[in-house]
């Protein structure tokens, strides 16, 4: 029986929540006394355990049984040979959505390692002399993300700041062009984004992402990549009726025709924020006034 350290691994998963797994989307797997943040990175197939055959799926709906590939935060021991059962949490509430057990480390999991650098985040906060954070607006569209982030960066860029702003739309040209609205797309939307917003604070820059990401668990996970304080989840909270009177892209018109499937708010669900740093209404103040606001949150 050999031991290996691996952080990518092939699992079969038996899934138990109303809430379809999908890929993109990160989970808790009971590890030991440990629970570890891991993300479905492909959904292989799904398996009819009576007569053995496999087929093709997007997603992996209550008492079904998959196989999918999952990366790790950190590599752990596995023992060849040996079935071992772990319970799949769900990262918002920690409640049990699946049971996994794995296959098989991936090939690529042992022979990547991580390449130690000379110059680390303090070194390049300390160079532009100023802490490095990732500043997250969430909201419905049309609630005034954009327009607030896009004020706070000019603020703080004219302070002296070395900023970034992560906009949904601009990537969608480019990073997540592939991706569509489907809650397995935007999963992975977010992800992407999350991990190119912690290159962005460990390069030291003070990064400004919108996105309307919907899911408290999307939000979640980005949270857990940073350190304690270095995330700020700032919730943008303008009703719907409001967003759709200003509708600029004509988005809600279109999706209340039904021309436009998957859109938030409409056909698709946004979970409000349970424990942002900061709520801003739209409804009450200007985006000047809100991003004082949020200058003010940052600034103490």
């Amino acid at each position: 029986m050999s031991e290996i350290m691996a952080d990518q691994f092939q699992m079969k998963i038996v899934w138990s929540s109303l809430r379809p797994l999908v890929a993109g989307r990160s989970y808790l797997l009971c590890y030991g006394k440990e629970r570890l943040l891991f993300n479905v990175t492909a959904i292989k197939f799904l398996k009819d355990e009576k007569t053995g055959s496999q087929l093709s799926a997007k997603k992996i709906d209550n008492g079904n049984v998959g196989v999918v590939n999952i990366s790790l935060a950190k590599p752990i021991q596995f023992c060849d040979g040996v079935k071992e059962k772990y319970d799949v949490l769900d990262l918002k509430n920690h409640q049990i959505v699946g049971e996994g057990f794995l296959d098989f480390p991936l090939y690529r999991a042992t022979n990547i390692r991580w390449q130690q650098l000379s110059i680390d985040k303090n070194a390049r906060a300390n160079q532009k002399s100023q802490i490095p954070k990732c500043i997250w607006f969430t909201g419905l569209s049309g609630s005034g993300k954009s327009t607030i982030a896009n004020l706070l960066e000019r603020k703080l860029f004219d302070r002296g700041l070395h900023t970034y702003l992560l906009d949904g739309d601009n990537l969608r040209h480019g990073l997540n062009r592939d991706l569509g609205f489907t809650e397995a797309d935007r999963a992975e939307n977010i992800r992407r984004v999350a991990e190119v917003a912690k290159l962005m604070v460990d390069a030291g820059l003070v990064v400004i992402a919108s996105f309307i990401s919907p899911y408290q668990s999307e939000r979640q996970m980005a949270r857990l990549l940073f350190a304690d304080g270095e995330f700020v989840e700032i919730f943008v909270d303008t009703p719907i009726e409001e967003c759709e009177k200003r509708d600029v892209k004509g988005l809600y018109a279109k999706a209340r025709r039904g021309d436009l499937k998957n859109f938030t708010g409409i056909d698709s669900a946004y979970e409000r924020p349970e424990y942002p740093e900061l709520i801003l209404d739209t409804c009450v103040f200007s985006a000047e006034e809100c991003v004082e606001k949020v200058f003010d949150f940052l600034s103490h």
